[in-house]
């Protein structure tokens, strides 16, 4: 589904990306952390198109990027940190909105409308324009457009920034069941959401991949199990004091 070879990517003479690998299937989720200034935000630009690729390729469902990019941005959704939304539009609005641009026209909007209203709980709010809305509504909204067309790739930065734990349960259960059957690339400094929801993690640092495999087998990565937040600190900071 998502295959990334040898990239990189250079701001003048900084390298900011060094040597990057991964490979994502259906029916996987994949957590994707570093530290702040780590390459995570600059490689996830990449991926959807955002910034151009200093060296190496990426393919999403066998469409290179670089080569055919409207192609391959069909192929997933996407929900960036700090989403921009329409504050002058109500929820159903801007959702109709999102899923006429993504070429779907007269039942066919209304039916994909209605699911997804229901699948992100922002049925009772529909009709609130979207500057009155608390920043989890905000948050739950940009989601909701993310997923609005059903894609086989769904790539996640901070899906649950801003909301309350009653609604990152319900939006954590959304993506563990989007994953039995798709892609999904979650982004999130939150290390309890890489347990909870992720089959394998990723962790890069300085640019570079320093650990691929799953999140129990990261809490044993020096031997003795020990808490994920532990065991990341020890790996991207010189030698952790505790």
């Amino acid at each position: 589904m998502l295959k990334i070879e040898n990239l990189y990517k250079w701001y003048g003479s900084k390298l900011a990306v060094n040597n990057i690998s991964l490979e994502l299937k259906k029916g996987e989720v994949l957590g994707f952390i570093g530290p702040n200034g780590a390459g995570k935000s600059t490689t996830m630009r990449m991926l959807t198109g955002f910034l151009p690729i200093s060296k190496g390729k990426i393919e999403i469902d066998g469409i290179d990027i670089t080569k055919n990019a409207e192609l391959a941005k069909s192929k997933f959704g996407y929900l960036p940190e700090n989403a921009p939304l329409y504050m002058n539009m109500t929820i159903l609005e801007f959702l109709t909105f999102c899923t006429e641009i993504r070429g779907y026209r007269g039942k066919e909007i209304k039916i994909k409308v209605k699911d997804i209203l229901e699948k992100c709980f922002l049925d009772d709010v529909k009709n609130q324009t979207i500057h009155t809305l608390s920043k989890g509504y905000r948050h739950r909204t940009c989601f909701a457009q993310s997923i609005i067309h059903n894609p086989d790739f769904l790539i996640l930065d901070e899906p649950t920034d801003g909301l309350d734990p009653n609604q990152k349960y319900e939006i954590r259960n959304i993506i563990k069941e989007f994953g039995k059957e798709k892609a999904v690339l979650l982004s999130t400094h939150i290390l309890e959401e890489v347990e909870m929801v992720c089959d394998r993690v990723i962790i890069i640092n300085q640019g570079s991949k320093i650990y691929d495999g799953t999140p129990q087998a990261l809490k044993n990565h020096f031997g003795s199990p020990k808490p994920l937040d532990q065991v990341f600190r020890e790996m991207t900071t010189e030698k952790s004091k505790e």
